[in-house]
């Protein structure tokens, strides 16, 4: 069922907008943004985002090839088609390349990279023709340096992102434009709970905001505003491209704190 929604006058009016892994985090700071200004977003997630009667939601795995072809025939049967998809479900855990089980690699592969190409596959031919569609990757910067511990999603995003160029080369030609976003350290529900364990929180909150030179870390409204652009007529010259929303932490060499100003 098609949702109403008193900004339908923005400037994504009458634009039908497909977020994985929207009910929470990253993923719902872009369901908002692009519900704010006038989208018809349908949130395509394992758990209820709530917010009944105000969200559109279609449980999904994105895992599941029939789960994913299911979902793609919903959409288009309640809104005709799709004009943005943003590929947003991923998880992440820390393990050695010694502890972690096959299951577990196979799963982080699963949801972070297998995910994006079922979506992609199955929704692209409902994009096809529809002037400005686009396909927007949520990476990591840990696609493309590493944080110890994260073998599988290290090597997850960084599929993510070839694959992201490999879409823009195949699907251009169709009119579809495919980029990624890779953000670096955001304050979201997980990233939270790491900072929660240590016992001097605001320690952590100031050494974490060090890293970065706009002194500061991320929003989840920061990735958000990030894939309206790129969604948007603004970036209809950009494709296969990997925009580092992540404060400038990774343009800042390390030093040992006995020769840092």
């Amino acid at each position: 069922m098609s949702v109403q929604h008193d900004q339908a006058k923005g400037p994504m009016q009458d634009r039908i907008v497909v977020v994985t892994g929207g009910a929470r985090g990253i993923g719902r700071a872009i369901v908002d943004r692009f519900t704010a200004e006038g989208a018809t977003v349908v949130i395509g997630d394992l758990t209820d985002p709530g917010d009944p009667g105000q969200l559109e939601w279609v449980p999904l795995d994105v895992t599941d090839e029939t789960s994913v072809i299911e979902f793609a025939q919903s959409v288009e049967a309640g809104h005709g088609g799709v004009d943005v998809l943003v590929n947003n479900a991923g998880i992440m855990a820390e393990r050695s390349i010694t502890e972690e089980t096959l299951a577990e690699w196979d799963l982080t592969m699963a949801v972070n990279l297998r995910g994006p190409f079922l979506m992609a596959k199955h929704l692209i031919p409902f994009m096809e023709g529809r002037e400005g569609a686009s396909i927007i990757n949520i990476g990591s910067i840990e696609g493309l340096v590493a944080n110890r511990l994260h073998a599988a999603y290290c090597a997850s995003k960084g599929g993510v992102h070839a694959l992201t160029r490999s879409l823009a080369l195949d699907l251009g030609p169709h009119g579809i434009r495919c980029n990624a976003i890779a953000p670096g350290w955001i304050d979201t529900d997980l990233n939270r709970s790491y900072v929660e364990r240590h016992p001097d929180r605001d320690q952590v909150v100031a050494d974490l905001e060090r890293l970065h030179p706009i002194a500061r870390i991320g929003d989840p409204a920061d990735v958000a505003a990030t894939a309206f652009w790129l969604a948007s007529p603004d970036a209809g010259f950009v494709t296969g491209q990997v925009i580092q929303v992540e404060g400038g932490r990774t343009v800042r060499l390390s030093l040992p704190t006995t020769l840092e100003p």
